[in-house]
């Protein structure tokens, strides 16, 4: 299986969240509703980490500097993503947010343009700009 694959099956699931949020967001705080899916990733996530890598600790030791420092900045900012994206559902139509949530994709290409030096090619534009007009479309009333 390839990254294709497990890309779909990622938008798959990130779709069903969107949906399932909304629903467990009514009548809810939002930044409770985020803490208590954040503890179930947490403690789901870790499940599978011990239950497929029985080397798993001795792995996490040895993690780099630089690795820690990246992956505590990538943790605060899917925390920051999510606090901003369960208060957008509470406001609004899950099939409104959800587009505009995906905007990420665009920011994604960028970022990697600009932080990573990978070379945007024909395809990064034109779709990315799709993106942005099909985000744009799903989220007018």
């Amino acid at each position: 299986m390839n990254w294709i694959f497990w890309a779909l099956l990622s938008a798959f699931f990130a779709g069903l969240t969107a949906v399932l949020a909304k629903i467990g967001v009514t009548g809810v705080d939002s930044n409770l509703a985020t803490a208590v899916r954040t503890t179930i990733v947490l403690l789901f996530t870790w499940s599978i980490v011990f239950s497929v890598n029985a080397n798993a600790m001795a792995a996490l030791s040895r993690l780099s500097h630089r690795s820690w420092g990246f992956l505590v900045l990538s943790g605060v900012a899917t925390g920051l993503s999510w606090l901003c994206y369960f208060r957008a559902l509470q406001l609004g139509d899950a099939s409104r947010v959800a587009p505009v949530d995906k905007l990420s994709v665009v920011f994604a290409i960028l970022f990697a343009a600009v932080l990573l030096h990978e070379k945007l090619g024909w395809q990064q534009w034109v779709g990315g700009s799709f993106v942005v007009v099909g985000a744009v479309i799903l989220a007018l009333k």
